[in-house]
Formats: structure tokens, sequence, C-alpha cells
């Protein structure tokens, strides 16, 4: 047990004796060596803060394309999904029955236009025998009604024409709008209704630029918005010139820019919120924005102002608490706490705590705390674009 004793001490004491080596050259230094850290001074930028909404895209115009006549489909004549311009044609209906009603329309205009010279000529000779008082004016009378229900049915021979030439121009089924084609829901040999509220629906088409993206603020931001605008710091949400920005899914940065041009007549009762619409240039060839898509949209939420910016690695946290270290007079690190705002492209905005001319450690943070000595290297501010988001 002894020698045991005797071998543990014999190992641990060369052990205590570098430490009491290394405190007394500590000693006579005197104190911890100084921690190298950077220390830079916050950027000051003007920015615009944005609120983020989550919205929905849709079309500015969506078209049910249906049959206006009955018959049986004799064509179709774009793919499905395609791009369509207003006035391609999509379907044919076979025309030969309204070919041959414009036929016959227009053989009874003739016969009644052929009807009308022989009542015009009864008329004219009526006049004359009637001022030779050849002819009763009983006569006269019958005569000269029989040219006007002569012209009475020029005019329905020409009506009866016109609708002919309708229905037959139907048959020919026309893009309304331009935009992108659907699937064609019938297929030809099929026989379609064109009778009003039994008409076949054929495909749909819906317009693809520009295009609407809707999102639902709540109450509270309604009203900071309005309030900003009665301040002067923006405009107002009904003007069609507020900005708003959008991004996709897979997008980053909000490339998209648009501007709100409706904002509904009553808050939603059940949600609180209020529905308002963004209109976004959605250009050819691309046409990236597709209605049905999700997207992230965001407005401005505060006027322009002078911001101070920090890297957000020089952010601490201290149960829950924000704080940095900043340089005092001394040369030494002061802990001060921090309230924050949003990331502006890669830097943090501070509400509060911090000062433009302050000197913040934005690099060596883990190894120091307050009062320790260190040994600071200045450097120049960090350089950033002012656009902020909520994050």
């Amino acid at each position: 047990m002894i020698k045991s004793k005797a071998l543990l001490f014999s190992l641990v004491l060369p052990l205590l004796l570098v430490a009491c080596k290394k405190q007394q050259q500590a000693q006579q230094q005197g104190g911890p060596p100084a921690a190298a850290v950077t220390v830079a001074q916050p950027t000051q930028k003007e920015v615009m803060e944005w609120d983020e909404y989550p919205g929905r895209l849709d079309a500015v115009e969506m078209v049910e394309v249906r049959a206006r006549v009955n018959g049986y489909l004799q064509s179709i004549n774009f793919k499905d999904g395609a791009e369509v311009k207003k006035g391609d044609l999509l379907f044919v209906i076979d025309p030969r029955p309204y070919q041959a009603e414009l036929d016959r329309a227009k053989a009874e205009l003739v016969q009644a236009e052929t009807k009308l010279e022989l009542a015009v000529n009864d008329a004219a000779r009526a006049e004359k025998l009637l001022k030779a008082k050849a002819i009763a004016e009983e006569e006269a009378d019958s005569r000269n009604k029989a040219k006007r229900e002569a012209e009475a049915m020029i005019q329905s021979a020409k009506a009866m024409v016109e609708v002919a030439n309708l229905n037959l121009d139907y048959t020919k089924v026309l893009a309304p709008i331009s935009g992108r084609v659907g699937r064609k829901l019938i297929t030809e040999g099929n026989l379609v209704n064109g009778n009003q509220g039994q008409s076949t629906l054929l495909t749909t088409i819906v317009s693809l630029d520009p295009i609407y993206a809707y999102f639902e603020p709540d109450e509270r931001a309604i009203l900071r918005y309005r309030q900003l605008a009665r301040e002067g710091k923006g405009e107002s949400m009904g003007s069609g010139k507020v900005p708003c920005e959008l991004e996709l899914a897979s997008e980053t940065g909000f490339p998209h820019k648009g501007v709100l041009d409706f904002l509904d007549n009553q808050i939603d009762p059940g949600t609180g919120t209020l529905r308002i619409r963004g209109v976004f240039p959605n250009p050819a060839p691309d046409h990236v924005l597709q209605p049905g898509f999700f997207a992230r949209v965001r407005v401005p939420s505060t006027g322009k102002y002078k911001a101070v910016l920090i890297p957000d690695l020089a952010v601490g946290t201290d149960q829950g608490r924000k704080f940095v270290y900043v340089l005092n007079d001394k040369e030494q690190l002061d802990q001060r706490p921090v309230k924050l705002g949003p990331m502006i492209d890669g830097l943090r905005l501070v509400r509060e705590g911090v000062q433009a001319n302050d000197w913040i450690v934005v690099n060596g943070f883990m190894s120091i705390r307050p009062g320790m000595p260190i040994k600071a290297e200045k450097q120049a501010p960090t350089n950033s674009v002012a656009v902020a988001s909520p994050q």
C-alpha cells in the first residue's frame, strides 16, 4: 500500500511542478494573454422593411370554351396545354347543316326581294290609276299594304340570313382570349349541345400575362399600412402604386416586381384578414408564374429610414437575451443588450442598443468575455443592399 502511494506521488509531482511554473510565469507577465478579436463599426443604410405573406397565383382571365350550336364534333385543332392566341381555331363542328340553312335563308331573301319589286310596281301603278280615278281607293290601299308587307319580309329574310351566318360561324370554335389552353374535354365524333344552359364544355383557357397574386394580411397590418399612407410615408393601398414583390417556392430574393391593384371591401369576420391582390408581369417565353402556384408575397411595412446594421455573427444569446460586445474607451469589452430587427441581405438590423460610432466584435466572439484583456483589430464596415424582410 505504501509503495502504491509512493508511486502515485512520483507520477503527480512532475505535473504539479509544471502547473506551478506556468502560473508563476503568468503572474510575472501580468495576467492571461490578450485575446485577438476583430471589431468594426455598424453599417448605416437607408432601408425599408417588408411584410411577407403566403399567396396564391390566379389568372387575370379564365374562359370556359363551350359549344354554341348543336352538331357532331368534326375536328380538334390544338394540343393539350398549348399556348394559343385570340382567334386561333380550336374545334370544328360539322358545318354542313348550317351551310344548307344559310343557303335556304339566302334563297328566301332573293324571293322576298322579288316580291318587293312586284309590290313596288303594283303600288306605283295603283297610284297612277287612282289619280285617273280608274281604280277604287280600297284597291290602291291594298297594293300599298302589300308593298309594306314585302319590305317587312325583306327585313325578316335578312335577319334569317344573319342568324344562319352566325350559326355557321359558330361551327368554328375560336379562342376567345390568348393564353394556355387546357385538355380537350370531348373527342372527335361526339355530339355536342349548343343550347343555352346545356352547352357542352369543350375546354378552358387561362391568360398568362399579366397574372394575379392574392394574399390576406391581418387587421393589424392593414391599419399600419393605412397609418403609413396618412403620414406620407407610403402610398394608399387602393391607389395602384404600392409596390409588391413575389417569389416562388424555388426562388429567392423576390425577383418578380408588381403593384397592388385591389383590396376587398370588408374584413373576413372568420379570419380577421382582408384579401388583397397584386398584379405581376409574366412575359413570354417562359411564363414562369402559373395560375394555381403558391408563392411568397411581400409589401412595404415601413417608410424609408436610416438604420444600423451589423453582421449576424456579432450577436450572442444569453438565456434568450440578445447582446453584442462593444469596445469601450479603456480598450475593454462591454456586453450590451440589443433589440434586433430583420435580416437585410446578410446583415442584421439593430433597433436599439448600438450606435453608428460603436466598435463591436465581429470576429473572435466565442473566445472572449467582459473585462478580459483583448487585442482589437479594426476593420471597415460591411456594405450591403438595404432591402429588409422578416426573418
